[in-house]
């Protein structure tokens, strides 16, 4: 749980030069902000230590073979914290929500895309939970919103102080290039992007040991990474702190003729923290963050139903979020980076992340 922290103008403003580079210098922000060095890493060691701020190395789960799901489960109301509490130990979950009502809860969770029984090991796994009663798997086709950050944290920055942040612009892998031709991916790349997802800051001395490269190979394999689009920067922060503390999920039925149309329009909506077309029943999830339920209602309402194509559509409230993107971690690890990854336990871990 994250300490009671209010965030002032210069905060707000480190947040947003980090959800444009994760792993920026101090230096460097310190300089675009106009503020001494010192200043931003204190800050940033502030926010970090309190669980309020935290900058999670993620990989394009495509790019490594690998598929993303979303994930409802319908329990009964004595298995709900159990459950919640053993999901958001394993290493291929995040994004983990106990809903509104105690029954029900929804996850990302991560498997090979190899083979037609993709994930099927744990979905049985958690039928044959007791306390379950239901699980509905929607596969994520294509992330349409969302990617590089919700809208309510990356606006404290002038253009010219996000243009002065971000370095060359790398060269963008085709499409469909394999991972291997990308970057390159093995067991050292996994260790790099585990490690990465529990501190996106880590130092190149961690890392180095982590995975067993010199410092020089280090650096060069992130940046490669980044550039082939595999690995990216996220900054988990709760939007409470950002006056945002009303969170719905929406599974919206699209009309195939409007699924552009309605796509591109969530992507430009400030409202949307994420959004992806994904299999199943809905066409659309979306994550919804609101100050309140007025303003849930005026979005629904106006933003939303000014969209065409979009039949049904079901409304979820977040109870609280157990998990984010990355690792778990608990406020003594927060800052004990030998630490972390001890102690991990739940229904079974499919692989590491």
């Amino acid at each position: 749980m994250t300490q009671s922290v209010t965030l002032d103008a210069l905060d707000r403003r480190l947040i947003h030069a980090l959800q444009i580079d994760g792993r920026v210098s101090f230096s460097r922000i310190a300089t675009v902000l106009g503020v001494p060095e010192r200043t931003v890493a204190r800050r940033y060691h502030r926010l970090r230590s309190a669980l309020v701020v935290r900058v999670v190395g993620l990989v394009d789960s495509r790019r490594i073979g690998m598929l993303d799901w979303f994930v409802r489960i319908d329990c009964t109301p004595d298995a709900a914290d159990a459950l919640t509490a053993a999901l958001a130990q394993r290493d291929d979950t995040s994004w983990i929500a106990p809903l509104v009502g105690g029954t029900r809860l929804t996850c990302m969770v991560r498997t090979p895309a190899s083979g037609t029984d993709s994930g099927r090991a744990l979905f049985d796994h958690l039928l044959r939970t007791p306390g379950v009663r239901d699980v509905e798997a929607g596969c994520v086709l294509r992330q349409v919103a969302g990617v590089g950050g919700w809208a309510g944290r990356t606006s404290a920055l002038e253009a010219f102080e996000q243009a002065a942040l971000l370095g060359p612009a790398p060269e963008p892998p085709g499409d469909g290039e394999a991972p291997d031709e990308a970057s390159g991916w093995g067991e050292a790349e996994a260790r790099l992007a585990g490690e990465l997802a529990r501190d996106g800051r880590a130092d190149v001395a961690r890392l180095a040991a982590v995975t067993g490269w010199s410092a020089s190979t280090v650096r060069r394999r992130v940046a490669g990474l980044r550039a082939a689009g595999v690995l990216h920067f996220e900054v988990n922060v709760d939007p409470s702190h950002f006056g945002f503390p009303l969170e719905a999920l929406l599974w919206l039925e699209v009309a195939p003729a409007s699924l552009v149309e309605v796509t591109r329009a969530l992507s430009r909506h400030d409202a949307v923290a994420f959004a992806a077309v994904t299999t199943g029943r809905a066409a659309v999830f979306a994550m919804v963050q609101c100050r309140d339920t007025d303003a849930l209602y005026d979005y629904l309402a106006d933003e939303l139903a000014a969209l065409p194509g979009i039949g049904r559509m079901e409304t979820a409230l977040v109870q609280r979020r157990a998990k984010r993107a990355g690792p778990l971690l608990v406020p003594a690890m927060a800052e004990r980076p030998e630490r972390r990854g001890a102690g991990r336990y739940g229904p079974g871990r499919e692989q590491r992340r």
